[in-house]
């Protein structure tokens, strides 16, 4: 009875480490993609105010 205990509790605690390595990898995955947008964001606005000064 102890040893079925130990082996369900194993697979519980295996099923719950992928589940939350995979939410962490979406994480990333998100954060590097709202990370991009903001750097092309940035230098859009850079571009735009260097255009408004040298437009003369």
């Amino acid at each position: 009875m102890q040893k079925n205990i130990t082996r369900l509790l194993m697979v519980f605690v295996i099923l719950f480490s992928f589940t939350s390595c995979e939410l962490v990898g979406d994480i990333f995955k998100a954060g590097m993609g709202v990370g991009i947008f903001i750097v092309v964001f940035v230098i859009a606005i850079i571009i735009w105010i260097f255009s408004r000064f040298f437009r003369k």
